[in-house]
């Protein structure tokens, strides 16, 4: 069984997981959130207020069929949250990440005192090893992401719970997810807890979940040949104070610009930059292979 470090308040741990170490040392790139308005009509502030969740409450999904993918399973909630009175933010397979509720505001996802508190995100289930380690990179990813979205510590059973901790805690369901699923692959929330503390922290200090040159999130296969005026590594940190996300441009094999429509950046978040483009007066920072947050974004 492999072992790998993580920093825990300001203290580095060794912790054993041979799936963790696989994901660390294989440097698996976890997807980028995708943001996307969904159906779900109720727009319930948590109880510290809009914007001010405790945490996040990790589930998954009890769905093996190979067709519930995150694609497959936001559709059905946003069609079907109303008669079935279950809603959640986001989404996570071993492809996609997929935020479809404003994480700003409550859902119905763990019962009422969990869903007065927590951003809530389902894993889905996979069938292979590999799939596996991808969809816990994503999932680990999306939630360090949201514990630095909302500047929340990271502490395993307060700020990161299971849906099953929190129906033993609130005793409003009696829900054990993903105790089981994760059992079956020889996993427990533990392990992933070990794993979002790693993304966590390296994420906090470098903007990066492997540190150093890692990147934050997948890249996509797009290439750009305009010449490239700034070429240092640099952090920056990115807000929309007027919106739910920072927009993202890609280049085009013209110079100009185009609006990434899939995806985008999440408000008061780290990201490494390494080159710059200026376009119609405006300074653009590299975030991916061609992927460009503008500087009017940078706090």
């Amino acid at each position: 069984m492999g072992f790998f470090a993580f920093l825990f308040n300001g203290y580095t741990v060794e912790a054993a997981s041979s799936i963790n170490n696989d994901i660390i040392n294989g440097k698996i790139q976890p997807a980028t959130i995708q943001y996307r308005e969904g159906t779900f009509s109720h727009w319930n502030a948590y109880e510290n207020g809009v914007g001010k969740p405790e945490g996040v409450v990790v589930h998954e999904t009890a769905d093996p069929h190979t067709t519930a993918n995150a694609e497959n399973e936001a559709s059905y909630f946003n069609n079907n949250w109303s008669t079935i009175y279950t809603y959640v933010h986001a989404f996570v397979d071993d492809k996609e990440t997929i935020n479809i509720h404003d994480t700003d505001y409550g859902v119905w996802g763990a019962g009422q005192t969990a869903n007065a508190k927590y951003v809530q995100v389902e894993l889905c289930e996979v069938h292979s090893y590999a799939a596996f380690t991808k969809s816990l990179s994503n999932d680990a990813f999306y939630v360090a992401s949201k514990l630095i979205q909302y500047n929340l510590p990271d502490v395993p059973g307060q700020t990161v719970v299971s849906h099953d901790q929190v129906s033993k805690m609130y005793k409003e369901t009696d829900h054990t997810d993903p105790t089981g699923y994760f059992a079956t692959w020889g996993y427990s929330m533990d392990q992933f807890n070990e794993l979002i503390s790693y993304y966590y922290n390296n994420l906090k200090s470098s903007g990066s979940v492997y540190g150093g040159n890692g990147s934050s999130t997948n890249t996509n296969t797009n290439t750009n040949t305009n010449t490239n005026t700034n070429t240092n590594k640099n952090v920056i940190n990115v807000n929309n104070s007027n919106g739910y996300y920072v927009p993202i441009v890609a280049f085009q094999s013209d110079g100009s610009i185009k609006t990434v429509r899939n995806r985008a950046l999440m408000n008061n978040t780290p990201w490494v930059t390494d080159k710059t483009k200026d376009y119609n007066g405006v300074t653009y920072h590299r975030v991916a292979t061609n992927e460009w947050v503008s500087s009017e974004y940078i706090v």
